[in-house]
């Protein structure tokens, strides 16, 4: 790579002062970390701007929606990569410009995963899955919208629209390979349902229109665990893992049916249809309840609560007994964006700029409030006790307090088309845009541990 083509691809922060590191405890090894988007405390700076608590901006070479992962000092991510990359659009001019997009020719893609340092910005290393010619999708969704996940040891990498699961050494060697196929999806919208780990499985969920599944796979070897075929067409939510107690499920939402599985040897624990459409968001949860919901491009859907230790098969405009939903209300349901709970309440976003806010125990509605500025909302909201972030198409992340009354802490903003949930890591923040990933961190005082290169361009 030339000098011009590494400026190019690499861009940071320049100053005498350095950012602090991170711990591998500290690791978000998956789509909205451990907990559905919920931490126990944000240590993250809550105001930035372009330069402001920005510790570097790398440009991205390829184009996805899949969100960072971390482990340890290296950051992990995919893209899709092509000689005539087409840009990913915000929601309305994504809709506004289907026709014309429904024309264009499919062109070769390269499949690429890439690894970063998380302390400076600077890529470390590229590697291509494959090369194909995939079909066009929706002209705001991408090839690479699945996020990958990692157990600390090997980052997998899945690309729905290829049907290719990988294994990666956190130095870039492949450490297996699985082909799992290719299927068409509802809408031409493309695919977008990240994996899950846990216990030393990784977790496939493939909603599309000929073979449904959700499949488990030993993390060290690629060998298939289970594999349960569904029922379900087209949808885009991640499988979610929820422990309770000494319980553990892993909740997969799919068109018209939340379906909870026993990681270990994929037996369902409960089934609950009558759900009305697919899904894009997933779940959020706290150890005592499930929250799940979905509303389509025309109307909104129901929005469930499901306390633990369910089981069987229920169906939601059917009898059912009362200790078997928690609570439910119509026309409630998340859009684009995963909600998150904090603090006993349930957040959700909804289009025009509103904010629903929710108690987890009742279901009662504490307030519906506009949000003002706020824009369309695709990525996952993200949380602790006291402040919930919601992170607008348009750059802007809200800051709102988890107080019984609606109260704005604080909005920030930077120039760029945001879709991929962010990744926390400690101190530090990572926001991937269309044109760069952001490191959101406080500057410290020694610029001894920084790693921060002194010839790089400032942002």
């Amino acid at each position: 790579m030339g000098g011009h083509s590494m400026l190019r691809w690499v861009m940071v922060l320049t100053a005498a002062t350095v950012f602090s590191t991170t711990t591998l405890a500290e690791d978000w090894y998956q789509f909205r970390g451990g907990k559905a988007g919920k931490l126990s405390n944000l240590k993250h700076p809550m105001s930035w701007s372009k330069v402001d608590n920005v510790a570097w901006a790398t440009p991205m070479k390829g184009v996805g929606w899949s969100s960072p992962i971390t482990v340890g000092d290296r950051i992990f991510l995919t893209s899709a990569e092509s000689e005539k990359p087409t840009k990913p659009k915000g929601m309305m001019a994504g809709v506004a410009s289907m026709a014309t997009y429904r024309k264009r020719s499919p062109v070769n893609h390269r499949f690429v995963v890439s690894c970063f340092d998380l302390r400076t910005g600077q890529p470390l290393w590229a590697r291509t899955v494959q090369e194909a010619i995939p079909p066009t999708v929706h002209p705001s969704n991408t090839y690479a919208t699945e996020s990958p996940a990692t157990d600390g040891q090997r980052v997998f990498v899945f690309f729905a629209t290829t049907g290719t699961l990988t294994a990666w050494d956190v130095d870039g060697n492949e450490l297996w390979r699985q082909e799992l196929g290719a299927f068409k999806t509802g809408n031409a919208f493309g695919t977008g349902s990240s994996l899950a780990v846990f216990g030393g499985h990784v977790f496939v969920q493939h909603d599309n229109e000929e073979n449904s599944y959700v499949a488990s796979f030993d993390a060290e070897t690629g060998q298939s665990v289970w594999r349960n075929k569904r029922s379900t067409s087209t949808s885009w939510s991640t499988p979610l893992i929820w422990q309770h107690g000494n319980h553990t499920e892993l909740v997969t939402c799919g068109a018209d049916v939340v379906t909870s599985y026993d990681p270990e040897d994929g037996q369902v624990f409960w089934r609950l249809s009558g759900m009305q459409s697919a899904f894009s968001g997933s779940p959020a949860l706290d150890s005592k309840r499930i929250y799940f919901g979905n509303s389509g491009p025309m109307s909104a859907g129901p929005l469930v609560a499901v306390p633990a230790g369910l089981r069987g098969e229920i169906r939601l405009d059917g009898d059912f007994e009362a200790e078997q939903i928690a609570w439910s209300r119509t026309k409630s349901g998340p859009g684009l964006a995963s909600p998150v709970v904090a603090a006993g309440r349930l957040y959700i976003p909804k289009s025009g700029g509103i904010l629903n806010c929710y108690d987890t125990k009742t279901g009662e509605r504490i307030y519906r409030k506009r949000v003002g500025g706020m824009g369309t909302v695709a990525a996952s909201l993200w949380a602790d006790d006291e402040r919930v972030l919601i992170l607008d198409e348009r750059g802007v992340t809200h800051v709102i307090g988890t107080g019984s009354e609606f109260e704005i802490l604080g909005k920030n903003k930077i120039d760029d088309l945001f879709w991929s949930t962010p990744a926390i890591v400690g101190d530090t923040l990572l926001l991937r845009g269309v044109d760069n990933l952001y490191c959101i961190r406080r500057p410290q005082s020694s610029a001894r541990k920084s790693g921060v290169s002194a010839g790089a361009r400032q942002l």
